[in-house]
């Protein structure tokens, strides 16, 4: 009997052990452990590890009473969902957007409203035509670089009307940046919260960029928001995580962190590189747009592809894909996101391999 081929995974956006800087993370907690066990080992307070607070709120260039630490940028989703959104309002997302936080603000009773994501970002034009047609949104999700699950960048020009739109008619936007530091080609552009007069709230993580199991995100807004989003966070957990922030607090604040960047960043973009030249040759009816940074690539299949039943064939070769209509509030079913993030070159060709070969036979089988 023939043998199991070895799993691939394009699941889970994620990056490689191999590209995480172990050596240095090893050396932060030591430093954490030894330069300041007091903090770094009790409860601490709701609004995070105070020295990485600040570290934070100076490279955002705001007062140290508009930044939260929390425990992943899950966790400040959450609390900023809870906040500001309650049962029946309306809230904007992108289409496709991240099912987790879809699944957040259907828990919280929200109405969402999805407008479709272009290859620059959300379409400007489609949450002009939604707020003219009535709908008056509490917030507007919008992840703007190297999108989840998309892989798009929304473009500096979406960005300055996304915000006089949201100053005009009185919401908020929730500009949710988890990938930002995950640049490997083009200009870094300025975030919403940077030309924002209090309509931006801004998140991000470490997750990302130190290592996934380090779990610390944090939220940066206006101040009073911020103290109420820190009252909800005392009664919910005390305070988040001081050993891993006290960790990652020396880690950014000991040279470790932009050198950790520019490697996970070189393997992104070689790993991107090797998933676009191999679709292009084995699958040239497949969409997609090539990402300028991140984890993610979105696939759009001809009309009429069933995911579901290529999902299942990915499978039954070994490769793991997440299916597209996770991220959508239709049922278009053509998608499939692939995360380069956590596996090698070499699995990448192979994948794609494996992927065309499951495309092909439901193409035969029809």
């Amino acid at each position: 009997m023939a043998a199991e081929p070895a799993p691939i995974s394009f699941a889970r956006g994620a990056p490689s052990l191999d590209i995480i800087d172990v050596e240095g993370l090893k050396a932060a907690a030591e430093r954490a452990f030894t330069e300041d066990p007091a903090g770094t080992f009790a409860y601490g307070t709701s609004v995070g590890y105070l020295p990485l607070r600040a570290w934070i709120a100076e490279r955002h260039g705001v007062a140290e009473n508009q930044v939260l630490v929390t425990n992943g940028s899950m966790q400040a989703d959450a609390f900023l969902f809870s906040t500001l959104v309650s049962a029946g309002d309306a809230v904007v997302v992108e289409r496709p957007s991240y099912d987790r936080t879809l699944g957040s603000l259907r828990s919280l009773g929200a109405d969402l409203h999805a407008v479709d994501i272009e290859p620059d970002g959300v379409s400007v034009d489609g949450v002009r035509q939604l707020l003219d047609s009535g709908v008056s949104p509490r917030l507007a999700h919008l992840i703007p670089n190297f999108h989840n699950p998309a892989g798009y960048t929304l473009s500096a020009d979406k960005r300055t009307a996304l915000v006089a739109l949201a100053r005009e008619h009185g919401f908020t936007i929730f500009e949710d940046d988890p990938y930002v530091e995950l640049r490997f080609r083009g200009e870094r552009l300025p975030t919403m919260f940077e030309q924002s007069d209090g309509e931006v709230v801004y998140a991000s993580s470490f997750s990302k960029t130190v290592c996934p199991g380090i779990r610390v995100g944090y939220l940066v807004g206006p101040a009073d928001l911020i103290g109420d989003i820190a009252r909800l966070a005392t009664s919910t957990y005390i305070s988040p995580s001081m050993v891993s922030q006290s960790i990652v607090n020396a880690f950014v604040r000991g040279g470790s962190y932009e050198a950790s960047i520019e490697t996970v960043k070189t393997a992104l973009a070689e790993r991107a590189r090797v998933l676009c030249e191999g679709l292009r040759a084995e699958l040239p009816e497949v969409e997609f747009v090539e990402p300028e940074g991140g984890y993610f690539l979105w696939l759009t299949f001809p009309e009429g592809t069933d995911g579901d039943a290529l999902f299942d064939a990915c499978a039954a070769r070994g490769l793991q894909v997440v299916k597209g209509s996770d991220f959508l509030l239709d049922d278009a079913r053509h998608h499939l996101r692939l995360a380069y993030s956590g596996v090698g070159t070499a699995q990448i060709a192979e994948g794609v391999t494996r992927l065309a070969e499951a495309y092909r036979s439901l193409e035969a089988a029809h």
